[in-house]
């Protein structure tokens, strides 16, 4: 058996159970790591690392958790394809591990959840291998997109 399953639907109901089994909050958002200052959990070895994780922020009095899940979208999905399948510069592959993404759609891929203690957030995350490569993928096509290459910028025609 996989450390990460395919689909973390499951893992997302015991983490809810979980936290408020120990009476705490959940505030449904995303932690930006480019926006906070931000400490990762590692989990390690261990796939129940996250109540570890939990436990800690009852025990720092946190009033609440953050939580944040993302689930592929088939729209999210086809539009990733079609930006790649008309890219300049992305490769026939990148079309195809796109549209083998398809099987994953309307499944949980990443986890997050978070507390806030003395100016910084606090996270811990999880993600299946299909989402690191749509992550991957996203990045892939939006890189170059709209940034025209070899043109004269607009002050250099002036």
């Amino acid at each position: 058996m996989s450390p990460t399953p395919e689909d973390l639907t499951v893992l997302k109901d015991d983490m809810i159970a979980f936290i408020e089994g120990h009476g705490m909050r959940r505030f449904h958002g995303y932690v930006d790591y480019d926006e906070v200052q931000c400490i990762m959990w590692e989990t390690g070895s261990n796939p129940d690392g996250w109540k570890d994780f939990v436990e800690l922020a009852k025990t720092a009095d946190a009033p609440f958790l953050t939580m944040h899940s993302w689930k592929l979208e088939r729209t999210e999905l086809d539009e990733l394809v079609e930006r790649l399948a008309h890219s300049e510069f992305t490769d026939g592959d990148d079309v195809e591990d796109a549209r083998w993404l398809r099987a994953h759609v309307g499944k949980v891929g990443f986890l997050q959840l978070g507390w806030a203690y003395q100016g910084s957030m606090f996270l811990c995350e999880s993600s299946t291998d299909w989402y690191d490569r749509y992550q991957r993928l996203l990045e892939v096509s939006e890189d170059f997109g709209g940034i025209p290459i070899d043109e004269p910028d607009q002050d250099d025609e002036n």
